[in-house]
């Protein structure tokens, strides 16, 4: 697979909604297949459409929330949201949310390219600090770090894993400045 064929589009609110099928289907994909992103099994479609509908798309609309997709020939691959809805004393910090890339096109390099895009806008927007928090152990946590993001801490049994409801990871904190 070559880059040529990936294609990474930063939605307006309207494109966003259009998107809402797609977008459920890569949610749901990902929660299936055992990605940390808030929700555990089971997890419907529904439930995956609700989530975006309820809490993406309004801030996407409101111009709070930017939002990446990535398409491989035609096919929704991968998103990732940067948040800047930050209080008055952080106007120089936003969060990365819901680094998305569907299990069939996972270690091509899309989420090391929609996380590029998001800093780039962060940069424009001078955005000059980034947060997020990863499943401790996570594939991510090495993207992250090879990303320029450095570990703050873990937090212990956060959150319970999205497969194994008896199971609870830990998160990990991550920065980046610049």
């Amino acid at each position: 697979m070559t880059h040529a064929s990936l294609e990474l589009t930063l939605l307006p609110a309207d494109a966003a909604a259009a998107c809402l099928p797609d977008l459920a289907t890569l949610l749901h994909a990902c929660v299936q297949g055992g990605a940390s992103v808030s929700f555990v099994l089971p997890f419907t479609a529904e439930d995956a459409q609700t989530f975006w509908r309820a809490k993406v798309l309004p801030g996407v609309a409101g111009g709070a929330v930017k939002l990446w997709v990535a398409r491989v020939d035609g096919r929704l691959a991968g998103s990732v949201q940067l948040d800047t809805d930050t209080p008055p004393n952080q106007p120089h910090r936003a969060e990365i949310r819901k680094l998305l890339v569907h299990p069939d096109f996972r270690r091509r390099g899309i989420a090391r390219r929609l996380m590029q895009e998001a800093h780039a806008m962060a940069a424009r927007l001078g955005r000059t600090l980034i947060t997020l928090d990863t499943r401790t152990g996570d594939s991510a946590e090495p993207l992250y770090a090879s990303l320029g993001y450095r570990t703050v801490g873990v937090i212990p049994g956060f959150a319970r894993d999205p497969i194994d409801a008896g199971k609870v990871d830990g998160t990990t904190i991550m920065y980046r400045q610049g």
